[in-house]
């Protein structure tokens, strides 16, 4: 078995190969066919996240290296434990990885990807950037039909948390026009999913020129560039002047949910998706004089990842675009990803 693990952060991912491992139990042993590079694992790399004010969240404990990252897998079956029952050897299938305890109140209602202990592979566990995976049950196994391996993979993360992050403002958006901020890879899979799930295209706001082409030619209804000083009145524009009913923030920098907050129309919702880190401050009598509110959203549940699924499969949403790279090319991958190299989504093929 090849892999590429953190081994110390902030330096180069190490090839490591060991022995496949056996599933036990209920385990399930997955060939991996590609495995997507995710901006969160520039973050988990680096060993922190930017919480403001010179202060880090370490990852340190959360990761316990030597770590094997990739949490956006698809693969087959090659072997399952002796109590394994719902797949079988042969199984193509995308892997759900925010796996939790399975006992707390979270994992009891449905709710694994909140659980407080994760066992999430790719960050807890060992994840994609190999050619086999341990997972723990079938149940996190999701069939993916047609679709090509490379686009499948995605669905694991940056398609799950696009599509929990659009389902927070279905059903607040009364037919007005949603907001993205952040046009790569995650926002990209944002602005698919609008349309699907909204019925409607998004406005899509980022600073990268080739970002926002990119944008439009993937769906978006409009442009801005969230650092011209008449972008909010742009947005009032497109909007009649009431402004946007709904904001989903896929950078999570203090500018740019700071951008998404003035372009809500009143009772409007900031959804925070991006980890780029720093701080949010905003007068607290605001809350209540516009009736806005924020709220975070993280990957989403095992039973959006069963409707996402079945949307995708379906073909009720357009793919974004990806970038194939080979295995060995993983710390390459990753560099490019956090220096802003990478256009669309990158995916690490065996």
């Amino acid at each position: 078995m090849k892999s590429y693990k953190v081994v110390e952060f902030g330096q180069p991912l190490q090839r490591i190969e060991e022995t496949n491992p056996a599933p036990k139990g209920t385990e399930v042993l997955v060939r991996i066919t590609a495995a997507g590079v995710c901006h969160s694992d520039v973050h988990l790399w680096e060993g922190f996240f930017d919480m403001g004010g010179g202060n880090k969240y370490s990852t340190a404990k959360t990761m316990n290296p030597p770590r094997t990252m990739g949490h956006e897998i698809v693969g087959e079956v090659v072997a399952v434990g002796p109590e394994s029952k719902g797949a079988k050897v042969g199984d193509k299938a995308v892997v759900y990885p925010w796996i939790g305890c399975g006992k707390c109140w979270y994992c009891e209602h449905g709710t694994e990807n909140l659980c407080p202990t994760p066992h999430a592979l790719g960050v807890n566990e060992d994840g994609g950037f190999a050619d086999h995976v341990l997972v723990p049950h079938a149940k996190y196994l999701y069939p993916y039909g047609n679709l090509p391996v490379e686009l499948a993979c995605l669905y694991a993360c940056s398609g799950i948390t696009a599509f929990g992050a659009v389902k927070k403002a279905q059903g607040h958006d009364a037919g007005r026009p949603i907001l993205v901020i952040g046009a790569g890879g995650v926002g990209l899979m944002g602005v698919r999913f609008a349309k699907a799930v909204l019925g409607r295209e998004p406005i899509v706001a980022d600073i990268d020129e080739n970002k926002r082409k990119l944008a439009l030619a993937n769906g978006a209804s409009a442009v801005v560039d969230p650092r011209d000083k008449e972008a909010r009145k742009e947005i009032m524009a497109l909007t009649g002047g009431v402004g946007v009913a709904a904001a989903i923030d896929f950078v999570g920098a203090e500018s740019s949910a700071q951008f998404g907050w003035r372009a809500l129309g009143r009772g409007g919702r900031l959804i925070v998706v991006g980890l780029f880190g720093g701080t949010f401050s905003t007068p607290m009598p605001m809350f209540a004089f516009t009736g806005n509110q924020i709220m975070g959203s993280v990957t989403g549940t095992p039973a959006e990842m069963k409707e996402m699924m079945d949307l995708v499969t379906a073909g009720k949403a357009e793919p974004v675009p990806v970038i194939k790279r080979k295995l060995d090319e993983a710390d390459a991958t990753l560099q490019e990803l956090r220096k802003g190299l990478i256009m669309g989504r990158a995916v690490l093929v065996p």
